[in-house]
C-alpha cells in the first residue's frame, strides 16, 4: 500500500489549476525546482505520469487527469483534518479593485479556499482608490490594485495589465461621429486615462453609459452600445479590441500592485495562491 506526500499531492493540485509549476511554487512559497520534483516522485511512487511538460505549456495526461478529483479531495480532508483543532475561525479581509475582476474571480477564490478550507474570505470591490484608502486605514488586510500614483512605495508588481479599446464585433461607430463611450463615474483612473488619450489624439467623443463597475460597462459594450477601455482579461466574452480597426490611441499598460500587512502564516499562503492565480489568470 503507497503513503502518498501530501504536500507532493497539493503542488500537483496547485500546478493541475495554475497550469504552471511557477506558479504553484509562488503559492506555496517554494521554487519551481522543489515543485517538480515533488512532482516526479509522486508520479514515481503511483507509477504514472501525470503532467505533460513542454516548455511552453503544462497540462494534465489521462492519468493526471483521472487522479485529480481524488487529489484534491485528498488535500481538502487534510486541511480539514489540520484545522480540527481551530479556535476560532480567521478571516482574510481582501479589496480588489473592480477593474481586475472577470469571469475567472470563481476559479481564483476556489483555489484560495483550498488553501485553507477554514479561513473567512471577506472580499471588497471598488475602485483602485477607494481600496487604498481602506487599507490604509486598516479596514483590509490586503489589497490588490492598479498603480496610479508613481509616488506610492512599497508593494508587490504582481503582473502588468493590458488595456484595449472592448467593443462588441458589430459595434458600429460612424465617420465623422463622436465615439460613443462606456465609462465609469468620476473620479475613475481608468477612465480619466482614457478620454486622456482620445483628446490627445483629438478624437472626438461623448458619453453614452456610465457604470457602476466592469460588469455594467461590459454588458453595455455587449448590447453595442458604446465602446469601453477594460483590461482585456476581464473584457465579455465575444468582445473584441477594435482599437487598431478605429484607429484609436494605444492605451498604455498598467502594473497591478499588492499591498498587504499579513502575518498570518495561513492568511499569507491563501494570499500567495490569490496572486499566483492572477497571474496565471492573466497568463
Amino acid at each position: 500500500m503507497k503513503t502518498l506526500d501530501i504536500e507532493a499531492v497539493q503542488a500537483f493540485v496547485l500546478v493541475a489549476d495554475l497550469t504552471s509549476f511557477t506558479r504553484a511554487a509562488e503559492a506555496l512559497d517554494s521554487t519551481q525546482s522543489a515543485i517538480s520534483l515533488k512532482i516526479k516522485r509522486l508520479e514515481s511512487g503511483l507509477g504514472k505520469r501525470l503532467l505533460e511538460r513542454t516548455p511552453r505549456l503544462v497540462r494534465l495526461s489521462a492519468e493526471g487527469a483521472a487522479f485529480l478529483a481524488s487529489a484534491r479531495n485528498l488535500v481538502a480532508a487534510h486541511q480539514s483534518a489540520i484545522g480540527s483543532f481551530a479556535v476560532e475561525q480567521r478571516r482574510l479581509v481582501v479589496g480588489i479593485s473592480q477593474h481586475l475582476v472577470g469571469p475567472d474571480l470563481a476559479q481564483v477564490l476556489k483555489r484560495m479556499s483550498a488553501t485553507d478550507p477554514s479561513l473567512v474570505i471577506e472580499l471588497r470591490i471598488e475602485t483602485s482608490r477607494a481600496m487604498l484608502q481602506a487599507f490604509d486605514s486598516g479596514e483590509l488586510d490586503a489589497a490588490i490594485v492598479l498603480r496610479h500614483d508613481a509616488h506610492r512605495r512599497g508593494g508587490e508588481v504582481l503582473l502588468e495589465e493590458e488595456f484595449g479599446w472592448i467593443a462588441a464585433p458589430d459595434f458600429n461607430h460612424p465617420p465623422g461621429k463622436p465615439l460613443r463611450l462606456a465609462t465609469q463615474a468620476e473620479p475613475c483612473s481608468v477612465r480619466a486615462m482614457a478620454v486622456g488619450a482620445l483628446d490627445a489624439a483629438g478624437i472626438p467623443w461623448t458619453e453614452v453609459f456610465v457604470g457602476g463597475g466592469v460588469a455594467t460597462i461590459g454588458a453595455a459594450i455587449s448590447a453595442g452600445l458604446a465602446i469601453g477601455a477594460l483590461v482585456r482579461r476581464v473584457a465579455p466574452a465575444g468582445s473584441v479590441d477594435l482599437g487598431p480597426r478605429l484607429g484609436l490611441p494605444k492605451l498604455p499598460n498598467c502594473d497591478v500592485i499588492l499591498y498587504s500587512n499579513l502575518t498570518d502564516a495561513g492568511a499569507r499562503g491563501a494570499l500567495r495562491t490569490l496572486g499566483a492565480a492572477f497571474r496565471a489568470n492573466a497568463g
